[in-house]
């Protein structure tokens, strides 16, 4: 299906070669201050073309408000957003009109349509992601009224890693270099690899780690829409996405009980509290008031400009190179998309916490 969410619903359309793109909110409240502007700044986070890290595709990505927005606010009436496509250049996936790319959804999707749309990949391609990011603007403008922020940045990129948490970072800093790292001396390192990997004709995968704060105890539903389960849908669902852990994840398999436990206590203002936090701000599916953080494995992107082997829609065996123009590591353009969906889990669970209790 194409749309996410319960109560603050979404609904995105189009392909990455065709007209545009666009993304329907549906139950987002009225009065909520939001402009076009506000969603243009988190759609320039995502475009490509920002640097030399990136796919060379020239995309402004205006946003356009079609609905749901008027005077500088929320009408509480379905906010229709789209993007218009702009440097397609179609022309360079002629090649592929019957081959099945490595690792694509070229295949899977002949399987399951009985035809596709191999212009970029059409409906598979991330730059239906785009949409995403204008709807997870609206929604962080939610989650600001309450006090709560998501925030990502790149954390590994190959084998290249940064050295200490999130809590000895300072995130401000995300936005301080192209490869979005808050840990100068490694980012440095990161886009060097990104650089030489790019020159190979090849390209590299790595971790974005996610961090929100001010999330209230409380928000999250007991069993099936678990709020780990939804964080974990959400980013499962991003284009090269492989995995997804949240709080101690796997690395908690090698720890004791005793050694994992999050002890509860009293804070000097009478706050409930945990001395540690490897459940990750999350316990029975229900948030805890803690930091919620999680982790968000990306696999190499898998058009590479070398040669390998496939076939054809007939069967036949065939020797394939990609063209055209691709990030050669998609961690940092992949940042605003992560927040983007965060911000989507989170801002629905909150109205949906509001018919919790009375």
């Amino acid at each position: 299906m194409n749309s996410f969410g319960t109560l603050f619903r979404i609904t995105t359309f189009g392909e990455s070669h065709g007209v545009g793109i666009g993304v329907t909110i549906d139950g987002c409240p009225a009065g909520l201050p939001v402009t076009a502007e506000t969603i243009q700044t988190a759609l320039d986070r995502r475009r490509p073309g920002q640097s030399d890290l990136t796919t060379p595709r020239r995309e402004a990505d205006r946003v356009e408000v079609l609905s749901g927005l008027f005077e500088g606010q929320t009408t509480g009436t379905p906010i229709g957003l789209f993007i218009r496509n702009q440097d397609q250049a179609s022309h360079d996936y002629s090649h592929i009109e019957h081959a099945y790319r490595p690792s694509h959804a070229d295949y899977t999707y002949d399987a399951k349509y009985g035809r596709r749309d191999y212009r970029g990949g059409g409906r598979s391609s991330a730059r239906e992601t785009a949409a995403r990011v204008a709807a997870g603007a609206v929604a962080a403008e939610l989650l600001a009224h309450y006090g709560i922020k998501a925030s990502s940045y790149v954390s590994q990129v190959g084998a290249v890693r940064v050295p200490v948490g999130y809590e000895e970072l300072d995130l401000g800093l995300i936005e301080s270099n192209p490869v979005r790292c808050p840990h100068p001396e490694t980012a440095e390192r990161m886009a060097e690899l990104i650089r030489q990997t790019r020159d190979r004709h090849d390209t590299v995968g790595g971790i974005v780690t996610g961090v929100v704060r001010g999330v209230p105890a409380g928000l999250g539903e007991p069993v099936f829409d678990k709020l780990h389960a939804d964080l974990g849908k959400a980013m499962l669902s991003i284009n090269a996405v492989k995995g997804f852990e949240y709080g101690s994840g796997f690395d908690g398999t090698l720890l004791f009980g005793s050694e994992h436990n999050d002890a509860f206590y009293t804070d000097e203002i009478g706050a409930v509290r945990t001395r540690t936090n490897h459940s990750g701000g999350i316990q029975g599916g229900i948030s805890n008031g803690q930091d919620i953080y999680f982790r968000v494995a990306f696999k190499p992107v898998a058009t590479i400009l070398q040669p390998q082997t496939t076939i054809n829609d007939q069967g036949e065996e065939i020797t394939l190179a990609g063209k055209g123009r691709h990030d050669p590591c998609v961690l940092p353009r992949a940042v605003p998309i992560v927040d983007a969906m965060t911000n989507l889990v989170l801002a629905d669970m909150l109205l949906r916490s509001r018919s919790s209790k009375l």
